[in-house]
């Protein structure tokens, strides 16, 4: 891992930790979140996200593992990163473990220091889908400039350079990566080259009705069944039910960014 992915890690981590204290839970808390989030807009079907239970994580990085096969991404790039903290003093530690997805956030920090015009439905290159609350990432038209990569709270974007492309004759380049949709391979000339890069919450695997006929491969391989993807608008998912009966944390709250990931304490 390079230098700056090693500090964004850190950082992710250390903020992880000062968001933990002092989270309320239950009900109360569940409705205070639903107050600050933004009312949903015309036409939204789904507001997709995921609830991430710490006491059931068992360390075993299937979670990033699984992402990387699933979306084929280079070497020095990761859509879901694996943190681990330990904290107190000998001998008296502990450790936490948790994965990081792009957080999705209502209000994500990403979208404005964006440089590209908006085009006529007012998108830059990375923009919030109206339909289900995902971002993501236009590769036409990102210019590679990494301000949404230096803006991210959290880490969670990669600028796919070029050095951490394999060489041209390896097999790698030949597999297809459904990431964004494109179904694609680097052979193919995968427009992500030298582009602003992240977690899509594996969007290529909803239907044309917005829907997924399985969740995105970190949720669908975590062995110790802590990954739980779903629509947070719907009493159906059991999100719902699961940040009303445990206490529950979000990354860097203090950041206003309103993430649609959980952490289940």
């Amino acid at each position: 891992m390079g230098d700056m992915e090693t500090v964004k890690s850190e950082q992710t981590r250390r903020d992880f930790l000062a968001t933990a204290v002092g989270i309320a839970a239950g009900a109360a808390a569940v409705a205070a979140g639903a107050a600050k989030a933004d009312a949903a807009p015309p036409g939204r079907k789904h507001r997709f996200g995921m609830v991430i239970d710490l006491q059931r994580c068992i360390a075993c990085r299937s979670c990033t593992i699984a992402c990387k096969v699933e979306n084929q991404t280079p070497p020095g790039v990761f859509y879901n990163w694996y943190a681990t903290k330990e904290f107190g003093e000998y001998p008296y530690t502990r450790r936490k473990y948790f994965s990081r997805p792009c957080m999705h956030c209502a209000k994500p920090a990403c979208i404005p220091v964006c440089p590209v015009d908006p085009d006529d439905k007012g998108h830059r290159a990375t923009w919030k889908r109206e339909e289900d609350g995902i971002v993501i990432i236009d590769y036409n038209r990102c210019i590679g400039c990494g301000n949404c990569v230096d803006a991210c709270p959290y880490g969670a974007r990669y600028l796919d350079d070029k050095g951490d492309y394999v060489p041209a004759d390896n097999p790698l380049m030949q597999i297809k990566s459904g990431d964004n949709g494109l179904w694609k391979s680097r052979a193919e000339g995968h427009p992500a080259k030298e582009k602003a890069r992240k977690c899509t919450f594996c969007l290529h695997k909803q239907d044309e009705a917005g829907n997924y006929g399985s969740p995105p491969a970190c949720a669908l391989t975590c062995m110790g069944r802590a990954i739980h993807f779903g629509d947070l608008d719907d009493p159906a998912s059991g999100l719902q039910q699961m940040l009303v009966e445990r206490n529950w944390t979000r990354l860097n709250e203090e950041k206003g960014t309103e993430p649609s990931v959980y952490y289940l304490l």
